[in-house]
């Protein structure tokens, strides 16, 4: 087993060294990507009209030239593309576009997926999850079983008989070489069905025979299907089902509420956690040390990146900074600028920098996930670490939950309600709700200004949710599975009335 893991890290040595590569030398590399993707864009539509061949690859060019741009004011590109049109974002034509939750005003995104996204960005990201584990462990047995790959709840269609849509994980399992889908589970016809509750069923009679070394997938349905094995199988615990299960390589959403589950059901006290940032729109970092809980931000993928501070996005014109700009501990907008065709793209996400040698990242909500109804700039990552300081006092599991502003009127001031759905509920939920609320306060100060003396905002509203009230409502809108997800927090009431009348 190691000989053949150091033979495949000998093989793979290269790839080693060029990730070293772009840790000692990010400036170098970032804006040797930025003039390869100017140079690549010239012939586009998108590039005649946005001057490509006067930036020559200078950054403050870049910048003049182009604004950032959120998916709908890219979408009148991405429609003509979804025609069959070439050389309009990207050169050439483009035939995949992973679908996506959607904007405010559409139901769906469409993201471009060109070869080189997958080929160097997507794949490449997948192949560099096998190399780092296999550096980091070298008796890892992840190449001496199968992985569990889970995800792709939308099926892949075709706009035309050349171009198709579906989950990002569908198209990528569409396309995987031979020798990856030869080292997963279940085969392609189970894996990129529809329809999520006969999936999730047919998988776990499939892979609970199988020989998983390692699952990747989002935390919530990775445990929907765990438990779906338990249940089929009558035993208690993961391991007696895949002894050589040693790696969960997750992404999509925090796994901080989830990690207590995943103990509770995995006794293996060899398992690891490896944490992955890609979306759609690309595949941007991976956890290289597991004595941390940042990720290495992959800088070689063709994505080249810009930062717009948190306080400042919704400026008209907010103003992005190069990687060479940030500060370290400061909530900051992505913004990608990437070999699929996006162009000074703000993705959604907010980021944090935990060191800049190398450039490490920590995913800290999004942009429009987050309550400020009154100044108090809650954002998902004060919430998760809140969450689990209350959790760890009071014994309790949380599986999901949501919460949203109480708005104030003539009586009373406002608060923010929380609707959880425990695995394991608190023997005390005011006291849950203190230890909240006192852990809120320590991680934002502005949440601490608001709570002074209830001037602003009263104590939270916590609500227990009744078991499956979250999976139920995700199933009444066709949202089983794949990436999506439980909305977290909102600046509006529009999810948590919905689900509090449940």
């Amino acid at each position: 087993m190691k000989i053949i893991n150091k033979l495949v890290l000998k093989i793979t040595n290269k790839r080693l060294i060029q990730i070293d590569f772009f840790k000692e030398n990010p400036y170098e590399v970032q804006n040797k990507t930025l003039k390869e993707l100017i140079g690549l864009g010239k012939a586009t539509e998108f590039g005649v009209n946005h001057n490509f061949n006067l930036i020559n690859g200078d950054y403050n060019n870049f910048v003049k030239n182009i604004p950032i741009r959120n998916y709908d004011e890219l979408k009148p590109y991405i429609e003509i593309m979804m025609k069959g049109e070439k050389n309009v974002l990207w050169q050439d034509s483009v035939k995949w576009f992973a679908q996506s939750s959607g904007t405010t005003s559409d139901k769906s995104k469409f993201i471009p997926i060109s070869k080189e996204s997958m080929e160097l960005c997507h794949f490449r990201g997948g192949k560099d999850v096998i190399i780092m584990n296999l550096n980091l462990f070298p008796d890892s047995k992840f190449l001496f079983g199968k992985t569990l790959g889970i995800g792709g709840s939308k099926k892949i269609s075709n706009f035309n008989n050349e171009l198709f849509f579906g989950d990002l994980s569908a198209l990528l399992i569409d396309n995987m070489p031979i020798w990856i889908n030869i080292l997963r589970t279940p085969e392609k016809s189970v894996a990129l069905m529809s329809e999520w509750e006969e999936k999730i069923d047919k998988m776990a009679k499939i892979t609970s025979k199988t020989n998983v070394t390692n699952i990747a997938g989002v935390p919530s349905w990775t445990l929907v299907l765990m438990k779906k094995i338990l249940e089929i199988t009558g035993k208690s615990d993961i391991s007696e089902i895949w002894p050589n299960l040693e790696l969960f390589v997750h992404g999509g959403v925090s796994f901080i509420p989830y990690r207590n589950e995943f103990k509770k059901i995995i006794s293996s006290p060899g398992m690891k956690y490896m944490e992955t940032y890609n979306a759609s729109e690309g595949f941007f970092g991976i956890q290289d040390d597991f004595s941390t809980d940042d990720m290495l931000l992959m800088l070689d993928y063709g994505i080249f990146y810009e930062f717009v501070p948190f306080e400042n996005i919704n400026d008209e014109n907010p103003v992005a900074y190069p990687l060479e700009s940030v500060e370290l501990n400061k909530n900051y907008a992505m913004i990608i600028t990437t070999n699929g065709g996006l162009w000074r793209y703000m993705i959604g996400d907010t980021v944090k920098f935990t060191s800049k040698n190398p450039y490490k990242i920590k995913i800290t909500g999004r942009t429009k996930h987050y309550i400020n109804a009154f100044g108090e700039e809650l954002i998902i990552d004060n919430a998760e670490k809140a969450l689990k300081i209350a959790c760890e006092k009071t014994g309790a599991l949380i599986k999901e939950y949501t919460a949203a502003p109480v708005f104030m009127n003539q009586n009373s001031t406002g608060a923010h309600e929380w609707l959880i759905e425990f695995s394991k509920k608190p023997e005390n939920i005011i006291l849950f709700t203190e230890i909240l609320d006192t852990a809120l306060k320590s991680l934002n100060s502005d949440y601490e200004a608001k709570r002074y003396k209830n001037l602003n905002l009263q104590m939270p509203i916590v609500n227990i949710a009744e078991e499956g009230v979250f999976y139920n409502w995700l199933k009444e809108k066709g949202k089983l599975g794949g990436q999506n997800k439980i909305p977290r927090l909102s600046n509006d009431r529009s999810y948590i009335n919905e689900l509090l009348k449940k």
